[in-house]
């Protein structure tokens, strides 16, 4: 759906929501969720007007650009869809296997990080219309115990990636963006590494100088070249289990000179204050598919950090705030003692339509079926709202519904 509000400043854009909450790892599962509950959302919210779809193609289905291209434009034809975003985080299965560590593979020193961006790249310039940019969501370098001691291969990898999208510009005349998701646990975790990484390995004239050698740019027009091409996802859950405020990350990003691309609008769980009661309910959102990253803060403002959420519970920490990497629908306000970081997403918004960060926004809420039952999750006028994988549909229409409502 076209964004609501001021649309100024070239800031015009598109809300929707990210297919990465159905199965897409082949084609086939990419038209059945567009055939299907995107479809019947459309229905629902926006049946006379163009509807955004939020991309996400793994490898496999995105094996054949050109095919794949084909196929969406003419189901996006049919369907009355825009393309704006792709969701090129996860390379491989997203669903019923256990995921956790392996969505960060492969990172950006490889060549099949970049292989594949190219192939959603491709894509993308196929179905944006024309003036358009669109942006595709990745990998914030990788798994930070992989990739902290190889900052030059990440960014190289990364000037490689932009100089595929200069080469596509020149064939397509189409834009497309790629937008680093800091993320807990990985090379560019907070707001403050991805300003550092940004400063001293991309945002510089030996980063120009070597896309330009890659691309047949000038050094100027490489340096022109990189934040159009390159910038952050702005993951509202992930700021927010950082323990990070939106005007702080807006802030040090605008210093920075460092282009917000996209926002994921998502919600983390939240313990307000930890105690027994809490652990055993919390307890219920293990699983055994997502990786549920923890950073905790005591009363004095110390923070423990924990890579997954069996190690945080096991570790104790009665009396401290709980901030945990666990999407929960965003228009839900969890009955205590569970809470939920909706209230960051709520300034987010608000920051937002006063003045737009983005033009592309993206609700991005892919736990439904690993959500536990019987967690008295609320909705946010207050009354028990049903919950379950069976009824994805409904949830999704109730998200976007709440963040048109915040951007009204």
């Amino acid at each position: 759906m076209r964004l609501p509000g001021r649309q100024d400043a070239g800031k015009q854009g598109w809300l929707g929501y990210c297919l990465n909450v159905h199965p897409t790892q082949t084609m086939a599962e990419v038209k059945a969720a567009l055939q299907g509950p995107v479809r019947e959302i459309k229905r629902r919210l926006s049946p006379d007007a163009p509807f955004a779809v939020g991309l996400r193609l793994s490898a496999e289905a995105a094996a054949d650009p050109d095919a794949a291209a084909a196929e969406l434009s003419a189901l996006f034809a049919a369907e009355g869809y825009v393309a704006y975003t792709m969701n090129g985080f996860p390379y491989g299965r997203f669903h019923g296997v256990s995921v956790k560590t392996d969505v960060y593979q492969p990172d950006w020193t490889t060549p099949q990080r970049r292989h594949y961006t190219a192939n959603l790249a491709r894509v993308m310039a196929a179905l944006v219309p024309a003036g358009a940019t669109a942006t595709i969501s990745t990998v914030p370098g990788g798994f930070a115990e992989s990739t902290r001691d190889r900052q030059d291969a990440v960014a190289d990898g990364l000037l490689r990636g932009v100089a595929d999208l200069v080469a596509l510009r020149r064939q397509t005349g189409r834009t497309v963006a790629l937008a680093l998701e800091p993320e807990p646990w990985c090379l560019l975790e907070t707001t403050q590494d991805a300003v550092t990484f940004f400063r001293d390995w991309l945002f510089t004239p030996a980063a120009a100088r070597r896309l330009a050698a890659l691309s047949g740019l000038t050094p100027d027009e490489a340096a022109a070249a990189l934040p159009r091409h390159l910038g952050l996802c702005l993951d509202v859950c992930h700021m927010a289990v950082a323990f990070e405020t939106p005007e702080e990350t807006l802030a040090a990003l605008a210093q920075a000179g460092i282009p917000i691309h996209k926002i994921q609008l998502s919600a983390a769980l939240r313990i307000e204050r930890m105690d027994g009661e809490a652990r055993r309910q919390v307890a219920a959102f293990k699983d055994a598919v997502y990786l549920h990253q923890v950073v905790t803060r005591s009363d004095g403002g110390a923070t423990r950090r924990f890579l997954d959420l069996p190690e945080a519970l096991a570790a104790g920490g009665d009396g401290e705030e709980w901030r945990i990497h666990f999407h929960v629908p965003v228009f839900t306000n969890p009955r205590p003692p569970l809470g939920s970081t909706r209230p960051v997403l709520e300034r987010v918004l608000a920051l937002h339509r006063a003045q737009p960060i983005s033009a592309h926004l993206e609700v991005e809420t892919y736990t439904w079926d690993v959500l536990p039952t019987g967690t008295g999750l609320m909705a946010a006028s207050g009354e028990t709202t049903a919950i379950t994988a069976g009824d994805v549909t409904t949830g999704i229409e109730r998200e976007l519904e709440w963040v048109l409502r915040q951007l009204s």
